[in-house]
């Protein structure tokens, strides 16, 4: 499976109070999945990020003082397109 994971080494005790947002993007390659996770990792409140392309689904952790609808916002700025799932 070709999958992406920013932050690998987050420990699990650093996820307390955290959102984990589910998308469905539209991502045809290796490129369109860096750009989603390039535009991911600038956000401050982005603690993690999973992208796969077979699935088609990224998976975005954040420190839960952001809403899905700015996530959402920021996937949409790459031209892809996204929902929630």
């Amino acid at each position: 499976a070709k999958s992406c994971t920013r932050f690998p080494g987050l420990d699990r005790a650093d996820t307390m109070g955290s959102e984990t947002i589910t998308l469905k993007v539209a991502m045809a390659c290796g490129g369109c999945s860096a750009a989603v996770e390039r535009v991911l990792g600038k956000m401050k409140e982005v603690t993690s990020v999973d992208c796969s392309l077979d699935d088609q689904r990224v998976v975005v952790v954040t420190d839960g003082t952001i809403g899905k609808d700015k996530v959402l916002a920021a996937v949409a700025k790459t031209g892809k397109s996204c929902e929630l799932v």
